[in-house]
């Protein structure tokens, strides 16, 4: 049967804008500056159309890869990417054939522009799956530096707030290599052009279409004097005028999304095939890359929505026979599962859909395996206890590494009473560690001990095999909780050696990390390195989730040792690791500990930053986004900006669970500390009272001296003896100047700050002064300001300091020093290596600086920069 080949998209109307930013985008690749070109429309608005316009003016000479994500129920993993794969160059290809994670896929792709730049084009990434986002994601931060320009269309009009697509653009708004473009309806002139030689009222089929070009195309291709009420109208009655083969040809592409090749057409229409060419010539279908399709996916779901429910079964069926019949090629497993499922064949869903779940978490894409294993379980009737169990499994732990913990919690209990049924009490005792997982991350944490115990009741006695491993290891995480190092290490080793000895090389990897970071804890800093260690060898291993837990890991211990240059480097590694490689439960808890880290280090607006990017995640961790709120309602607090009370009050609203008292210790401090600005002793009262009394009833000396501290400086306490030398006992004491010591050296300037106002001392009180204005801190250093004028200090400075607030942009003095160094042409690694910091910093830095300039690129950036002489030497 013979395709026709595709011919160039029609003329185009008021479209030269958005052509010209797109051509301008890749003439920013060809001179070195890649570009990820994010084009956005409603359904029907020619961003396609567009988008082959560039294409065929560009020219044969330009290498241009085609790809688009599937309306599928459950999106293929890396699905643009496999349609790239055939005309790919070498490294691309090989990365995408071979299974490779969406970090590599990203990486061969932008290797592949090294010589002549490189088109690649991804068509409606508003069905994306998560794997091809870790792909954008990576590709958003690191395309500046290849000769490549990305196109990704998607339908802006269709994404709700927890839209996974949303986040990622909202990630990639400020990325100097992203260029955003949105295609806007017709005029009514442009409507009136389209229509010429039609008897239509121009007017009224604008209103209908909106000025949409698909839709004023299908409705004038309908014919006849009358608009149709709808545009599935015109579809239909476009349809209508084909001949019964052809019309059978139609159907069959439209339940078999996004086309259909020669032989699937062959294999589902039989003799009917023969239409194709009545297809193709009435313009219902056309011909694209080999296989046939509809022009556009409103068309497809027209028609599909119009075949009765025995015709839409027979032709899945079909369509599920002619795919699993591949002749010993690869089999597409997510088309597979999608059509076994609308066809009603259990027995195909169950051959299929799991090995769908297995090969979407490979890639990192979570939700669609959590979605896989759900579609397998709607027809898990039949199966025994232990077969339902395993789907249950697997998919409870893709939900919560999707960070759906509820839902992870929910589908483990019902595996677990599927092993008790089955009679499987080592099964069940590790199903019991999973839950045992999910409950601490949700704070439940005595209902985790319960079930740790219960696990180890049930493997206890028992011939070793790898479940053992699992109970040894959450053993290991209890008591490490409780500070038992010994006891930890011990329980750890073992699982290391069960786990080895059984070739569980997942189960190994977290009791590695687990035994370097006791190690590390017990015995200092000097031990990080066996740390770093096990995360390397985790990620040459692939095993994503373990250096993941690993980086995390770092991150707490080098802040636990106030090395602040390390953690500093963890964070930003941690953190782009774990969203090149879809590790969002660790991606989102280390954000969450870098936004506390950098409101007391004082980098407020690194702390917003890292705060804001838990809080826009929709996922659903109650002690990461409780954390993030509490810190943005300090930063507004401490900066004197509107709102701090409404996001204390969002902290609240999360409802962390009381067994967390940590976390309600640092809602109640912050609670006092803004009603300490407010000047309301009765605030700082209500806001400590009660925690303050549960500290003390339980023993919980730091938490006790953190309230007593708001309450002291609200004239609530008195000075109290104590030997202890951290600041706040320090403070509580009464000195003042050791306490502002004790801060200087644990890098926390704004506490500092504050001691240094308490001590009645006039040097004292203009260092805090001059601290207050370089950190933005309004309130406090108003208050500081009275207190000098009130020991009669009449040259007190008013308003900022220069080196914040002074320039029209608001940027920090190393935002200035990073912007004056991009000023001299510098790329982002080589100031990293010039101020001795990370890339990631870096690009963090630029990234605000754009914004805070309104600049679209670097350099327009310097050209703001030079107009408010922010690069002038001082």
């Amino acid at each position: 049967m013979a395709i026709a080949l595709r011919t160039a998209a029609p003329g185009l109307l008021e479209r030269d804008g958005v052509l010209a930013r797109l051509t301008a985008a890749y003439d920013d690749a060809v001179a070195g500056t890649g570009r990820l070109a994010l084009v956005a429309g409603e359904a029907g608005i020619g961003k396609t159309a567009l988008v082959r316009r560039l294409c065929d003016e560009l020219g044969p000479t330009v290498e241009t890869l085609r790809g688009g994500c599937d309306p599928l129920q459950t999106p293929r993993p890396l699905g643009p990417f496999l349609d790239l794969a055939e005309a790919a160059p070498r490294p691309l290809a090989e990365a995408i054939e071979v299974g490779a994670v969406p970090h590599d896929i990203a990486t061969a792709l932008l290797a592949a522009a090294n010589g002549a730049p490189l088109v690649a084009v991804l068509e409606d990434v508003h069905w994306v799956d998560e794997a091809t986002l870790d792909v954008l994601r990576v590709l958003g931060r690191r395309i500046g530096d290849a000769r490549a320009l990305v196109i990704a269309t998607y339908r802006d009009d269709e994404l709700d707030r927890t839209h996974p697509l949303r986040l990622v653009l909202g990630e990639l708004a400020t990325a100097p290599g992203v260029v955003r473009i949105r295609v806007e309806p017709l005029s009514v002139g442009a409507v009136g052009q389209l229509a010429s030689g039609h008897s239509v009222d121009v007017a009224a089929l604008h209103r209908l279409t909106g000025g949409n070009p698909f839709f004023v195309t299908e409705v004038l291709a309908a014919g006849g004097a009358a608009i149709p009420e709808t545009v599935r109208d015109a579809v239909l009655a476009r349809v209508a005028q084909l001949g019964p083969s052809a019309r059978a040809v139609v159907e069959a592409v439209a339940i078999a999304p996004p086309s259909l090749d020669a032989s699937l057409t062959l294999a589902v229409c039989g003799e009917a095939a023969d239409a194709v060419d009545e297809c193709l010539a009435s313009g219902v279908l056309q011909s694209q890359d080999g296989a046939i399709a509809f022009r556009h996916e409103l068309a497809r779901a027209a028609v599909e929505e119009s075949l009765s429910p025995t015709r839409r079964l027979a032709l899945h069926r079909a369509v599920l026979l002619a795919l699993a019949d591949t002749g010993g090629a690869p089999l597409d497993l997510a088309r597979l599962a999608h059509h076994a499922e609308c066809a009603a064949d259990g027995g195909a869903v169950l051959r299929y859909a799991p090995r769908a779940a297995a090969q979407a978490a490979r890639a990192g894409a979570y939700r669609e395996a959590a979605a896989q294993y759900a579609r397998a379980l709607r027809f898990a009737d039949r199966l025994s206890d232990g077969e339902r169990a395993d789907l249950l499994e697997g998919r409870s732990r893709a939900s919560y590494l999707a960070d759906d913990q509820t839902e992870a919690i929910g589908v483990i209990r019902e595996a677990i009473r599927c092993r008790q049924a089955q009679g499987a009490p080592l099964q069940e005792a590790r199903a019991l560690t999973e839950l045992t997982d999910y409950l601490w991350c949700r704070g439940f944490n005595a209902e985790a001990d319960e079930a740790v115990d219960r696990a180890a009741q049930l493997a206890a006695g028992r011939p070793e095999q790898r479940e053992h491993a699992y109970v040894f290891h959450t053993q290991a995480l209890r008591v490490i909780h409780d500070g038992d190092i010994d006891a930890c290490l011990a329980h750890a080793r073992r699982a290391l050696e069960v786990g080895e000895r059984f070739g569980d090389a997942g189960i190994a990897g977290h009791a590695r990390v687990t035994i370097c970071s006791a190690t590390a804890q017990r015995d200092g800093v000097q031990s990080l390195g066996l740390l770093e260690d096990a995360v390397r060898e985790a990620r040459q291993r692939g095993e994503h989730e373990v250096a993941a837990r690993g980086m995390n890991a770092l991150v707490f211990r080098a802040m636990a040792w106030n090395r602040h240059d390390l953690a500093e480097r963890y964070i930003d590694d941690a953190i782009e690791f774990c969203t090149e490689h879809t590790e969002d439960l660790w991606r989102i808890n280390v954000q969450a500990v870098a936004a506390r880290w950098a409101l007391d280090r004082g980098r407020w607006d690194d702390a917003v930053r890292h705060a804001e990017a838990v809080i826009d995640d929709p996922r659903e961790s109650p002690w990461t986004h409780h954390e993030a709120l509490c810190v943005l309602a300090l930063v507004r607090a401490r900066r004197g900006d509107p709102d701090a009370r409404k996001a204390l009050a969002a902290a609240r609203a999360v409802g962390v669970p009381a067994e967390e008292t940590f976390a309600h210790v640092d809602l109640a401090a912050a609670d006092a500390e803004i009603a300490w600005l407010e000047a309301s002793g009765t605030g700082v009262d209500d806001a400590t009272a009660a925690m303050l009394a549960s500290a003390i009833e339980q023993d919980d000396r730091d938490a006790a001296s953190r309230l007593l501290f708001w309450r002291r400086l609200a004239g609530l306490e008195a000075a109290v003896s104590t030997d202890a030398s951290d600041p706040y006992a320090l403070a509580l004491a009464g000195r003042w100047g050791d306490a502002a010591a004790e801060w200087g050296r644990l890098d926390c300037p704004y506490e500092a700050a504050l001691a240094l106002s308490r001590t009645g001392d006039v040097d004292a009180l203009r260092e805090a002064h001059a601290e207050c204005r370089r950190l933005g801190a309004r309130p406090l250093s108003t208050i500081v300001a009275r207190e000098l004028r009130e020991r009669g200090v009449r040259d007190v400075p008013r308003g900022p300091r220069h080196s914040t607030l002074a320039n029209d942009a608001n940027l920090t003095a190393r935002e200035v020093e990073v912007l004056r160094l991009v000023a001299e042409g510098l790329r982002n690694a080589e100031i990293a290596e010039r101020l001795v910091v990370s890339r990631r910093t870096v690009d963090h830095h630029v990234s605000s600086i754009l914004r805070k300039l309104g600049a679209r690129s670097r350099g327009e950036a310097v050209a703001a920069a030079t107009r408010l002489g922010l690069l002038e030497d001082r």
